[in-house]
């Protein structure tokens, strides 16, 4: 059992200076980057934010967190999503959750639990911090890496990237939103049904996130539900692990090939929980095609009819967040980043935690350790030093945390 307690202070001012080096540089405090960072340690890193850190010291490395505490992106969620209602939350290594209240709110149990992990663990994480790009120092195809940030530059061999997706929500452009005289919003700012009691809402997206927050509105408004294609629900018994696996080696086969992963919901298919059994019952899975324009009252249906409407939600998802690694040219031809487990291919200093086949709370764990596996298995061939003492195994086996 965990009990609240404050986050410590980490001293942020005293690192708001150019010039600091850490062997890896873990971007991201959420479920991924804790997972990254707590293998890190276990692996014999030490931190980079005490004592002195030059080029003759190995194995040192910082976790750059842009938000003010712990929890991730859960401790943005809305407040109505509770923990009986989420996907589940995997346990963080070695570090098992205690019995879970299911009517508690997600945006408080799941911060709770990982300030406790961060506390049991004593990461080197500095936040808040903005990592603003990633670039090479030179051309040299092993050099180093330079992590420029609010909190200063700091000079790396290696980036485990878990910035996961919760910054870049996708919003998609219509034309008319500008005339639009009534409320949008997007899941990201989205809070409570209680906004919209009594109007008439449009719930644009055929995802989880869209099919819960079109239940929960439908209950206190009149709705109406928009996807661009067909929702299909699975039917009959679903065997988590099994499928698990299955959609997990789908994803993987896309970025192996360095094709654009899809949404969430395109490999999973939508689940028949008492939230869509109840929104069924309500009337509320009454589907409708993508409207073709939006007006300054309403939207223009895709048969030329127009339907009224005073707000649009659009529960249209979120895209990985990598715009600091842009000026590494990560991207392909296709538009995708082509992979080698968690490693970018034409980019071997590069880790994506919590990227296409890890975007799952059990991925993410699995992610962080096999992140740290390749880079130390990488180092025992190009630097043995940071690899570990001769005779040891760069490789920790394949089993649960």
């Amino acid at each position: 059992m965990y009990v609240d307690a404050p986050a410590p202070e980490r001293g942020l001012a005293q690192y708001e200076r150019a010039g600091r080096r850490a062997t890896a540089v873990v971007i991201g405090g959420g479920q991924s980057g804790l997972s990254a960072g707590y293998h890190l340690k276990r692996r014999g890193f030490a931190s980079a934010l005490t004592g002195p850190h030059g080029p003759g010291n190995e194995k040192t490395f910082v976790v750059l967190d842009a938000e003010p505490a712990a929890g991730g992106a859960w401790q943005h969620r809305w407040e109505s999503l509770r923990m009986g209602t989420v996907n589940g939350i995997f346990d963080l290594p070695d570090f098992p959750q205690p019995p879970v209240d299911p009517d508690e709110p997600s945006r408080m149990a799941v911060p709770r639990y990982f300030a406790a992990f961060e506390e049991a663990t004593d990461l080197p994480i500095l936040r808040p911090v903005t990592v603003t790009s990633v670039r090479t120092v030179d051309d040299r195809p092993d050099g180093e890496l330079v992590v420029e940030s609010s909190a200063g530059t700091w000079t790396t061999r290696a980036v485990i990237n878990a910035t996961g997706t919760w910054t870049n929500p996708v919003r998609p452009h219509y034309p008319g939103q500008e005339s639009f005289t009534g409320i949008q919003v997007h899941t990201h700012d989205y809070v409570s049904a209680d906004r919209f009691a009594g109007l008439r809402v449009a719930v644009v997206g055929g995802g989880i996130s869209a099919l819960q927050q079109l239940e929960e509105i439908s209950r206190v408004a009149t709705t109406f539900w928009y996807t661009r294609r067909e929702p299909i629900f699975r039917e009959g018994q679903f065997e988590r692990e099994v499928a698990g696996r299955e959609i997990v080696a789908k994803v993987a086969a896309d970025v192996e090939a360095g094709r654009p992963t899809g949404s969430v919901v395109s490999y999973t298919h939508l689940a028949w929980t008492p939230y869509a059994l109840a929104a069924k019952e309500r009337g509320a899975l009454r589907r409708r095609p993508m409207f073709t324009a939006i007006e300054p009252d309403g939207v223009r249906e895709a048969d030329g009819s127009f339907t009224a409407l005073d707000a649009i939600v659009w529960a249209t998802g979120f895209k990985a967040a990598l715009a600091h690694l842009e000026p590494l040219r990560l991207r392909n031809e296709l538009g995708g980043i082509t992979m080698r487990g968690t490693q970018v291919a034409d980019e071997p200093r590069v880790h994506l935690v919590g990227f296409g086949p890890s975007q799952s709370t059990v991925g993410s764990n699995r992610a962080g350790r096999q992140a740290v596996n390749s880079l130390l298995r990488q180092w025992k061939a190009t630097a043995p030093s940071l690899a570990g003492p001769t005779g040891t195994s760069s490789e920790e086996p394949e089993v649960q945390r």
